[in-house]
């Protein structure tokens, strides 16, 4: 009896977890942010989201090294997609996200830009006749260039933009907040690992396939730290950090977990991921016009529910897919 009940505790107690490093990141990093008068766009698109993207880029490592191309593609493709329709649409629920100038004309197109460049490195017998395709070193060093880029933008903006948007931020001092920032990367780590293991064991229970606990449960499993993170930042109106987050998460994933996975093991590409780089692009423009519908620069609760049918469409599909 005792036994039954384990993943059923697992997935609670990874949940409460799960929140608790949200909130204790979020923190940090807002502390930190109007400690250096840095803005927490900056802090999203940077130290927040390589650490919510951190469960994304060791499954690639992983699956790379273990000769599985299908599964590093689709993780940080699929991840890219979870981002922007199902934690987006979560967190403009909490709370409008209103969304800064730079982002909207910048992070964001930077953001397409990436996702662009994969899909012509990737495709390269759709778009140069080879005999087949793949990301490849060389690839990988490119798609590290760009991401290089784009830290040094960050670095840019950050000099720039002031403590413009500290107002309601808590200051800690800079060892506690540091404190706050590694708790809460590791209650990200921890509390998604038991969610997803406890989810799973319980999905088995009731006899829902592999395929199905995959495509569902473990994808969105890797994307947990970006959904409380991205949830928790809502919750306490920090919009920046919010969007940071996101925008940040994708252009991780895209440029450094991609770059750094095909110079780890050239990757195989299968013809097949085009579609859902083809939704991770359409994704990424609704985002875009999502903006300019109503309110500019205002992602509106109606239109985050939007995104939310989307995804569930998206999930729709990929389960008839198989």
């Amino acid at each position: 009896m005792l036994e039954s009940l384990m993943p059923y505790a697992l997935f609670l107690v990874g949940f409460v977890i799960l929140l608790k490093g949200a909130d204790l990141m979020i923190n940090g990093a807002s502390s930190i942010a109007k400690r250096l008068k840095i803005s927490p766009l900056v802090i999203g698109l940077t130290i927040v989201a390589f650490g919510t993207s951190a469960p994304e880029l060791l499954v690639n490592i992983v699956a790379a090294v273990g000769g599985s191309p299908d599964l590093a593609i689709g993780n940080a493709i699929g991840s890219n997609i979870s981002n922007i329709l199902l934690i987006l649409g979560v967190a403009g629920l909490i709370y409008p996200l209103t969304i800064g100038h730079g982002t909207v004309w910048k992070e964001i197109p930077f953001a397409l830009l990436g996702i662009l460049v994969v899909f012509t490195m990737a495709n390269d017998v759709f778009l140069d006749g080879a005999a087949s395709s793949a990301l490849s070193r060389i690839d990988g060093i490119i798609l590290l260039g760009f991401f290089v880029i784009f830290i040094y933008y960050t670095y840019g903006i950050s000099r720039v933009q002031g403590s413009d948007d500290h107002n309601g931020i808590k200051l800690h001092a800079t060892s506690t907040s540091i404190l706050f920032l590694i708790l809460g990367f590791a209650g990200l780590g921890f509390g998604s690992k038991w969610v997803v293991d406890g989810a799973t064991t319980i999905a088995q229970n009731f006899g829902l396939s592999e395929s199905m606990i995959g495509l569902t449960i473990v994808a969105l499993g890797t994307s947990l730290p970006e959904l409380a993170a991205t949830g928790m930042a809502a919750y306490r109106k920090h919009s920046d950090m919010a969007i940071g987050n996101i925008v940040g998460s994708n252009i991780f994933n895209t440029l450094f977990v991609l770059g750094t996975t095909s110079v780890i093991a050239p990757l195989h590409f299968s013809p097949s991921i085009n579609t859902d780089i083809y939704i991770n692009i359409a994704a990424t423009v609704l985002l875009f016009l999502a903006i300019f519908i109503t309110k500019k620069n205002k992602l509106e609760r109606w239109e985050s529910a939007i995104f939310l049918s989307f995804y569930v469409g998206y999930i729709v599909y990929l389960v008839m897919r198989g």
